[in-house]
């Protein structure tokens, strides 16, 4: 391999282990908790989704670069990831509509990154020890001083993150002459969510994360969704207290990931920080439901409690991961609220599972004793 990029770089681990690379992006040091995607492709999209502000991100798949960079696959505003870890990574690109190189991107957004590591061994030490903080540096080359560092990164367990990456402002979205409006609670939403509603017609209105139940009552919406985002749910007790709302006023609810979790929590189910998560486009889960097998974009570092679930008498569980068994969906028997942990929007990736992106709008336009006998969501 030829690099031409030679600027030694240093990636410590939180255990002491310690690698040695070269420098990409911008020069400088950054911490976080080092997790990885198994992703063969969209690696913009990657690092624009704000479900990994505060994170490393190891790419499994060997070449990073290799096709620029489009302002049309960015899931958000600007970069979210805190570094970024490769085997090959390449300053060249062979797409013809790429706007500039991987290089020129990451350094203009600030970001930190290392390249030239054996990415296979990483994902090997963090999949067997677990998520882990990690430091990443280009300019501070003595390990000693990087420990010191490291120490100041906080665990992501019990970190409240959504309110660093939501809207400052409300904005809306969408048709302007429809009956649907569905309030959007941003917790760190990605473009390609909003996409697919606004695909199906209606107006959504993105609120604020601290935004209350009765701010967005106001608006008088159909319907509320609660997005993706980073950070520990459990440490959301504002969120929790406005999807209690939601439910105690009987209104129609979707979530997706953190909003899942967050389904559960003001359910009284419990969630806790996974070993290492589940991040890729390629995850199997079961629709337990309709029998059928959905490939998934996956990206949390949470879950919802499985036996927490199975002993509730008003949550159900409707979809399971079929590597692990862990909890992909839930629903709440006594009210008009489903969610799922995985992406269904999955841009780029699988489209198995948009469907459920219809599925909440035929739940808010149908009249409940209608939606609760179909076939399949059929109240047990």
């Amino acid at each position: 391999m030829k690099y031409t990029n030679r600027r030694e770089a240093l990636l410590l681990l939180e255990d002491g282990t310690l690698y040695r690379g070269f420098a990409l992006g911008k020069t400088g040091t950054m911490g976080g908790e080092l997790c990885f995607n198994t992703g063969m492709t969209g690696y913009q999209e990657i690092y624009t989704d704000p479900s990994y502000y505060g994170q490393i991100i190891v790419n499994t798949t060997s070449h990073i670069g290799n096709y620029g960079t489009v302002s049309s696959d960015q899931e958000s505003s600007k970069v979210k990831i805190s570094g970024l870890v490769c085997n090959y990574f390449s300053q060249i690109y062979s797409r013809n509509t790429a706007e500039q190189s991987l290089q020129e991107y990451l350094e203009r957004s600030g970001i930190v990154g290392i390249h030239g590591v054996d990415t296979r061994q990483i994902v090997k030490h963090i999949r067997d020890r677990g998520a882990m903080n990690a430091i990443i540096s280009s300019e501070i080359l003595d390990e000693a001083e990087l420990t010191v560092r490291l120490r100041q990164v906080p665990p992501m367990d019990g970190l409240e993150l959504s309110s660093e990456v939501s809207t400052k402002v409300p904005y809306v979205l969408g048709a302007e002459d429809t009956d649907l409006r569905i309030a959007v609670l941003d917790l760190g939403i990605k473009k390609s969510i909003l996409n697919n509603f606004t695909a199906r017609g209606g107006q959504f209105k993105v609120f604020p994360a601290h935004t209350t139940f009765r701010e967005m009552e106001n608006w008088k919406p159909s319907g509320y969704f609660i997005s993706n985002g980073p950070g520990d749910p459990a440490a959301m007790p504002y969120a929790i207290q406005t999807v209690r709302d939601i439910l105690a006023a009987d209104k129609p609810v979707f979530g997706i990931c953190l909003g899942h979790q967050l389904l559960a929590q003001a359910s009284g189910i419990s969630t806790f920080k996974m070993h290492n998560g589940h991040r890729g486009l390629n995850h199997p889960v079961k629709n337990l439901i309709t029998g059928k097998g959905e490939i998934t974009s996956q990206n949390h570092g949470f879950g919802v409690n499985g036996d927490a679930v199975r002993d509730s008498a008003n949550v159900q569980v409707t979809h399971l991961n079929l590597n692990d068994n862990s909890v992909e969906g839930i629903r709440r028997k006594d009210k008009l609220a489903f969610s799922v942990q995985y992406h269904p929007e999955s841009s780029p990736g699988p489209h198995d599972s948009r469907y459920l992106f219809d599925q909440f709008i035929r739940m808010i336009r149908e009249e409940r004793p209608a939606f609760q006998e179909t076939a399949s969501y059929k109240l047990s």
